[in-house]
């Protein structure tokens, strides 16, 4: 079965930080742009960050740029997202996804599968 679970959420206080994983089953991760996208209560789903097959090329939406980090392990099949100086407005409900068409980090419909989300709040 093919599916994407992310990990790492939780409550945290402004200025805090987490670590979000996205571990793969039933396919490798090693060919595809993976990206994380967020959806605030009541908002469009947002790209976020994405990271290419090898790494070496990343997206950061403007509002995240400098605080997150994303990064890969291909020996785990898993993505992290490295979030820190955390703000209130990052809550969200925070989702991977596989690029499968484009060149887009920024476009859902370009994505699939998606894992289930995981809810982060920043809140104090």
């Amino acid at each position: 079965q093919v599916q994407l679970v992310e990990s790492g959420g939780g409550l945290v206080q402004p200025g805090g930080s987490l670590r979000l994983s996205c571990a793969a089953s039933g396919f490798t991760l090693d060919y595809y742009t993976i990206g994380w996208f967020r959806q605030p209560p009541g908002k469009e789903r947002e790209g976020v960050s994405c990271i290419s097959s090898s790494g070496g090329s990343t997206y950061y939406l403007d509002s995240v740029k400098g605080r997150f980090t994303i990064s890969r392990d291909n020996a785990k099949n898993t993505v992290y997202l490295q979030m820190n100086s955390l703000k209130p407005e990052d809550t969200a409900v925070y989702y991977c996804a596989t690029r499968t068409y484009g060149r887009s980090c920024t476009r859902p419909i370009d994505f699939n599968p998606w894992g289930q989300g995981t809810q982060v709040t920043v809140s104090s």
